[in-house]
């Protein structure tokens, strides 16, 4: 089987460096699967559970990603996140925390009470992303929004 080089990099660090048979992501676009040999692209990335397949006999590896771009070449797939963590960096409990707060926050903009227009629904949202993207990442069982 081929494979294609993946290299994850965050502004502090390569997270990961593979050569994988398969690289599954969520882009600003939809959702797209990397294959070797796959035609030059460069799109943009929204915060996911990275689902990396080293060979077709192997389970997925997950690594969770805030945000970034993705380029890809025939011959690399090349990851600039805004923050990338393996599942065994992660902290479970933080996360769940994360989305939480950030749950509690989008309901009290929803409700429209005074305190509603100091809330950055955005910004919260982004949160709630981050969150889910590094639960799915560990597995973790949570409540969707």
């Amino acid at each position: 089987m081929s494979t294609i080089k993946l290299e994850i990099v965050s502004p502090d660090k390569v997270v990961y460096t593979e050569d994988i048979g398969m690289l599954i992501v969520r882009s600003t676009g939809g959702e797209l699967g990397i294959l070797p040999h796959h035609a030059p692209l460069v799109t943009g990335l929204v915060p996911h559970a990275m689902r990396v397949r080293i060979d077709q006999d192997r389970d997925e590896q997950l690594i969770a990603v805030a945000g970034g771009f993705m380029e890809v070449t025939p011959e690399k797939i090349t990851v600039l996140a805004t923050a990338a963590e393996m599942p065994i960096d992660i902290d479970i409990n933080r996360a769940k925390e994360a989305m939480t707060r950030a749950k509690e926050r989008i309901a009290k903009f929803h409700e429209g009470t005074p305190e509603a227009k100091e809330i950055d629904i955005r910004r919260a949202e982004l949160a709630m992303g981050r969150a889910m993207a590094r639960l799915r990442a560990t597995k973790t069982e949570f409540a969707e929004p």
